[in-house]
């Protein structure tokens, strides 16, 4: 079966279009990664969690996808931490590391199928800017190597920027033009250092990306991905200087991501001193609502962030998952139409939303990987189970008439990672996190509970009533069920 057609925003051309591959069925996919010189954040952990739901419903719809995310291990800044702390600069980068496949592994992120990193791609990226200075896109002085951005007639095609009006962050001196940057950087005391034709030194940023992208995908890829604030200077310069070694077409589609947005308006950074690192938020909140937070807006959007984002996408995933638990407790045999017509119009409300939901679902992703329409659906349909629900004859019978809107939901784990946990294995999780940063016990949370069961079996309504009331004031809901009490924390 061939791979399902899908458009994609093209930031190169600023329009959506169809996606037309490489090759037939492929989708050779680079996302630039993290530069290992402190932990994640939650900043980060956009783009990570986007392009990891991103290739899922790209593998979904049938494309084999080739997914490539780099570590930068080798930077100004992992140098600079390591002497802060008295340590070797690869050695703080790999502890990195580390920690960083620990806590995304914790969030759900897939591994990519390759990660390639700086520190062990030096001859490729040699390599490259050898063939750079041979086709005369580049030159030496004083032991670097600086790109001419003038001998790239394209330059700026990306970000909508005129050359003459840049200047280059890069310090090296000799440069012909303001806006050239470092390929290669002489050695400096105290930093890593290799040798090459120009001497020894040591790689700029920009050519990194480029040479693990074309070792590990070849000289044209499809889709180039990250964040909206490499788009100047980092992926205008892989452009100017992967075309120039290649003289090729370096990438068919460039797909950003927006980014976090404090209320101040400022990017969350580290950098600012604003940063929620993803080890900190999953000590207090599920990583499913944290996945969860970071797809609920349109990936091309800004995503605002106050204290309350995590807490407020915690209850609107527990709704989600309040819905499913509904669903999956209900009973019953029949033919779900004929459950439906007997029923009424909330039972068939239901069947009809989890019959068109997949369909619906890939639609909206099939246009621009719309994650905040497809959520959209899926409250849409936990709406209607939670209607259908109070039926009193839907825990029963309902059974076969909310089977397509579990189906349903299963779709949405598939494709972006969400709602694939036992209802039950949420709640526990929620409990275990969320009471802590609450300041509360499980264990005197049950002792109160049980005293309540002694106060109703002895017919002291008003000590149970006050037990109940007393817990609700602490966020605790108690559920009076057939099985014994329940109870749950209100989010």
């Amino acid at each position: 079966m061939s791979p399902a057609p899908f458009r994609i925003y093209n930031s190169l051309t600023k329009a959506i279009e169809p996606f037309v591959p490489i090759e037939e069925g492929r989708v050779r996919l680079y996302v630039c990664g993290m530069t290992v010189y402190d932990h994640i954040h939650v900043g980060h952990g956009r783009a990570m969690v986007v392009f990891d739901a991103f290739t899922r419903y790209l593998r979904y719809r049938g494309w084999n996808v080739n997914f490539v995310r780099n570590f930068t291990d080798v930077d100004d800044k992992i140098i600079k931490r390591a002497h802060e702390r008295g340590l070797d600069p690869a050695e703080l980068a790999q502890n990195y590391i580390a920690h960083f496949h620990h806590d995304t592994d914790q969030l759900g992120l897939m591994r990519p199928d390759q990660e390639p990193r700086v520190s062990t791609s030096i001859p490729d990226i040699i390599n490259m800017i050898k063939t750079l200075i041979k086709k005369g896109n580049a030159y030496e002085h004083e032991g670097s190597v600086l790109f001419s951005v003038k001998s790239f007639d394209e330059y700026g095609k990306l970000s909508r920027q005129n050359v003459d009006e840049l200047r280059s962050a890069d310090e090296e001196t000799g440069k012909r033009h303001a806006a050239d940057f470092a390929l290669w950087k002489a050695a400096k005391p105290n930093e890593p250092t290799w040798p090459s034709p120009w001497g020894p030194g040591r790689p700029g940023w920009h050519i990194e990306c480029s040479a693990m992208s074309c070792s590990c995908l070849g000289d044209k890829i499809d889709i180039h991905g990250g964040g909206v604030d490499l788009v100047f200077p980092h992926h205008e310069n892989e452009i100017a200087q992967t075309e120039c070694a290649t003289g090729k077409k370096f990438a068919t589609y460039w797909m950003h991501n927006g980014m976090l947005t404090m209320t101040s308006g400022q990017k969350m950074g580290k950098s600012l001193g604003n940063v929620i690192n993803i080890r900190d938020a999953l000590k207090e909140y599920p990583a499913e609502s944290i996945r969860f937070y970071l797809l609920q807006n349109h990936y091309r959007s800004a995503l605002p962030w106050s204290g309350t984002a995590l807490s407020e996408a915690l209850s609107m995933l527990a709704r989600l998952y309040d819905a499913k638990e509904q669903a999956v407790r209900m009973g019953g045999s029949e033919k779900a139409e004929q459950v439906a017509q007997s029923l009424g119009t909330d039972a068939q409300q239901v069947l009809d939303l989890g019959l068109s939901f997949k369909e619906k679902l890939l639609k909206v992703l099939d246009e621009d990987f719309n994650t905040a329409q497809s959520l959209a659906l899926a409250f849409e349909l936990a709406r209607a189970i939670n209607r259908f629900a109070a039926h009193k004859k839907a825990k029963k019978r309902g059974g076969p008439v909310v089977a397509a809107a579990l189906e349903g939901f299963d779709v949405l784990t598939e494709t972006l990672g969400i709602l694939g946990a036992d209802p039950k294995a949420f709640q526990a999780e929620v409990k275990e996190k969320r009471l802590e940063a609450m300041g509360l016990d499980a264990q005197a949370i049950e002792t109160q509970i049980a005293a309540r069961s002694q106060a109703r079996d002895a017919k002291d309504w008003a000590l149970s009533d006050s037990i109940r009331d007393e817990l609700n004031e602490r966020g605790i809901v108690l559920m009076d069920t057939p099985n014994g009490i329940e109870w749950k924390i209100n989010l």
